[in-house]
Order: structure tokens, then sequence, then C-alpha cells
């Protein structure tokens, strides 16, 4: 199997008029106990422990230089320590919060978020790894801490237009966590990638304190490495705006440092809530993808 049979692989594992039936039951499941919550979905999710995870065209990220380290460790889940990390390859290494912006479409949600980074080290694995703090959406989403969530920033905007521009304006329902940005696209650069963020770091995902629980909560991500090999690399100056804020973790004081945006869809395997694949390097996840069977993967809203 090749990179394109796998993406092929994973678009007809999406059932569009399945995730709408999963929208309108979680309207129904979000009134019961977050205690309950997790129990029907630790069931589902023994049978059907892979999600599709499809990532839009232009997932737009920021990359902010944290200056003091020490004040995000409280943050960190257990075994886990700031870390630091370049964005492209052969750039400084340096201590990042990252924000990303994309358009999703899986096998139960569809519609877009911002997420909310700390760069880490889990020093039982040694893998460098994303542990996300917060994150807002304009469609369903679910973590150990909120349960089913219903969509906290409606009416929001993420898209591309004609004349070249990447737009997002996510603003929650109270106003204290927002993602605001304008970047024009058209002199940016396709430009490889650092590996080990973008490969090692997409394979070990954890929850920090802020954002679900049990803290350090890890999951995967299933994919071709050629998929995390290059991105466009944004300048500053052309970064027309970009204001970020979240009551929860923040930015600790962090400037922003650089942009990168990927213009083509990407196509992946999520760990089911509960589940934990591990790979320890590149090889195994390659080795991993090409095993892939499409025909006995069972989504969480197609069990038979």
């Amino acid at each position: 199997m090749n990179v394109l049979e796998y993406a092929k692989g994973v678009e007809r594992l999406v059932d569009p008029m399945e995730v709408g039936k999963t929208h309108y039951l979680q309207t129904k499941l979000s009134k019961l106990p977050v205690c309950l919550q997790r129990k029907i979905v630790t069931s589902a999710t023994k049978k059907a422990d892979k999600m599709p995870f499809v990532v839009e065209p232009y997932c737009f990220f920021l990359f902010y230089e944290i200056p003091d380290p020490d004040k995000v460790q409280k943050f960190m889940p257990d075994g886990f320590v700031p870390a630091k990390s370049a964005v492209f390859e052969g750039g400084a290494e340096k201590y990042y919060g990252i924000v990303s912006m994309f358009r999703i479409h899986t096998s139960v949600f569809w519609g877009a978020r911002v997420e909310y980074y700390l760069v880490a080290e889990d020093t039982r694995t040694g893998l460098l790894s994303w542990v996300m703090m917060d994150y807002i959406s304009d469609t369903i989403s679910y973590d150990e801490k909120h349960g089913l969530k219903s969509p906290d920033a409606k009416r929001s905007v993420m898209t591309t237009t004609c004349e070249g521009d990447f737009v997002c304006e996510m603003v929650n329902e109270d106003g204290k966590k927002k993602a605001k940005c304008q970047a024009s696209l058209l002199k940016a650069k396709m430009k490889p990638l650092d590996q080990r963020l973008w490969i090692e770091g997409n394979t070990s995902i954890a929850y920090g304190k802020m954002a679900g629980e049990p803290d350090g909560d890890l999951f995967s991500l299933t994919f071709y490495p050629e998929e995390m090999k290059q991105a466009l690399e944004v300048s500053l100056a052309d970064v027309v705006m970009a204001e970020v804020a979240t009551n929860r973790a923040g930015k600790f004081g962090a400037v922003l440092e650089r942009a990168a945006c990927f213009p083509f869809a990407q196509h992946m395997l999520s760990d089911s809530p509960g589940q934990m694949t591990h790979y320890g390097d590149e090889k195994a996840l390659r080795k991993a993808v090409e095993a892939v069977d499409f025909g006995k993967i069972k989504t969480l809203n197609k069990q038979k």
C-alpha cells in the first residue's frame, strides 16, 4: 500500500451521513453524567480502537517561543518535561508553545478546531511529545475531563481566499478563549520539517493538566511519514494578524517566532479515546501503516 491508497482508505471510512447521526446523538448523551459518558465511550472504543482522522488542506500553525520553560512545568502531566525542538529542518531548537488551526473530518465529528500545545519529552520513552493544554471547536468533541462536549465556538471562520489568505476567527462563548489569524500564503515556500517534532511528536500526544483527565492520557496518530516531511514556511511579515488567548494555560509570555502551513490534506488513523498505540521510531510507524487492513477497521459509529 502506498500513500495514495492509504489516503483513499482513510477517506472511505468517513461516512457523512453517519457523522451527522453522531452529532445528533451527542446532544442527547451530553445530558448524562460525565461518568456515564465515559463508560459508553470506553465500551465503544473496545470494539473500534482507531478513528479515521483527515486534516483538511491549509492547516496552519503558529509557534511561540517560551522564554522561561520552568513556568510551564506545572502544567505538564507526570513523566513529561519541557523540551527544545526545531520547526523546520536545520532550524534552531527552542522551547515552543504551538497553536494549530485546522478543519477536520472524522467518522464521528466534522468541523474546525484550534488546539494549544506545549512541546515536551516523555521521560519514560524519550519521545518528543505534543502536550495538549486546551482547545476550542465549532463542532462536538470528547475528552476525559469534560466528556462529550458541545461546540464552544459557534459561527467560527476557518478558510482560505482566492487572494491567497488563510483566515481563522474562533472565539468561545465567554470570549476568554480565542484564536484570530490572517496570513498571506502567496510568498510561502515549501521547506523540509524537523522530523523529530513532526513525526515522533505526532505519535506521542498527551493531555496536559488543563485539557483532560487523567493527566498524561496518551494517544497516537498512525500515518505515512511523508505526510510530515514538508510544509510551507510562512514569513512572519506575511502574518497580518495573530491573536491567541486561552483562559487555561495562556502563552506564558511567549513570543511568536515561526509560522507553517500544510497546503494538502493529511490522512491518519487516530487512537480512539482510551486507546494507545506506541511507535518507538519512524521505522515502526511505517511498518504499522503498511500493515493496515482497512477491511477490518470498525469505526465508532459502524460496528458490526
